[in-house]
């Protein structure tokens, strides 16, 4: 990981690297209203982190098919011209059963800045989706944790991805273990990814879904923190309205537990920079 050469050049505001499209099939607005939304809000930085496309049929509800990938190529491209804010290209890859041999070969070919790891399914279960998450009535809550972290541990040492996206994401509809038994499953995940030299997102989508919180809970990121894994920030936003959704929450959650820095990326290299003053925090950046 390189820990020098801030490319921000001073500006002390927070990139937004969690932004999907409508290739989605889940999102609305195009790549320029996104841009002109980040630029209002003074973002530095966005980078579009569309659903990777899956050839062997994964999960094709939403996500973009093989063949409007150089679509996403080409609606990024063009917005990527701007240097105000700085567009970067990159991808959200589920991890799944069978997705190493396609990812290890097509995600270097890309180009990508940064490459988002996150897991939605266990096994045949959208355990995130709304349609499906009645099946949260008929689970062992405990297991199907259990289930996801070693799911997400396979994402880690897979070595595929450099940032883990909303580490806690089963959490979602509110779901969720007791700090001593959270910790008990996430240490480990977590000492995957300081090992690695992976990431963690700061993803603030969670305050808009049921469960209310940001993605992952402080006792995880407080945990992230006592382990050095750095951290980078993302809305998850699936419409222009909700980019850099919540932001001046997710500065406050980093600081509270002792982040003075996040990541920035290039080409898939990492380097840090401070933290922003709250007061420079715009104030849509803090939900409403």
């Amino acid at each position: 990981m390189t820990m020098g050469g801030n490319p921000f050049c001073g500006v002390q505001l927070l990139p937004d690297y969690h932004i999907h499209t409508p290739l989605c099939k889940h999102a609305e607005g195009n790549t320029v209203e996104y841009l002109a939304a980040a630029r209002a809000l003074h973002l530095p930085e966005i980078c579009f982190t569309d659903h990777a496309p899956a050839p062997d049929g994964y999960d094709r509800a939403h996500r973009m098919e093989a063949e409007e990938f150089e679509e996403y190529r080409r609606i990024t491209d063009y917005v990527s011209l701007s240097s105000n804010p700085r567009v970067l290209f990159g991808i959200e890859a589920d991890y799944y059963e069978g997705c190493e041999a396609y990812l290890k070969e097509w995600l270097p070919r890309q180009g990508f800045d940064m490459v988002l790891g996150s897991v939605h399914f266990i096994g045949g279960w959208g355990f995130d989706d709304p349609e499906q998450k009645g099946r949260w009535k008929s689970v062992d809550v405990k297991v199907a944790w259990k289930e996801y972290f070693a799911l997400l541990s396979r994402l880690v040492t897979s070595g595929l991805f450099d940032v883990v996206a909303h580490l806690d994401l089963p959490k979602k509809f509110g779901h969720r273990l007791s700090d001593k038994d959270m910790a008990e499953a996430a240490c480990p995940v977590l000492d995957l990814i300081s090992g690695k030299g992976m990431g963690i997102e700061l993803n603030t989508g969670g305050l808009r879904k049921p469960v209310k919180e940001i993605y992952p809970s402080a006792l995880i990121l407080s945990l992230a923190r006592e382990r050095n894994i750095p951290v980078c920030f993302g809305s998850d936003a699936h419409s222009p309205s909700e980019v850099g959704y919540g932001f001046a929450s997710a500065l406050e959650l980093a600081r509270s537990v002792g982040y003075s820095e996040c990541l920035v990326m290039r080409a898939r290299s990492k380097s840090m920079i401070p933290l922003p003053p709250s007061n420079n925090i715009h104030p849509h950046l803090s939900p409403v």
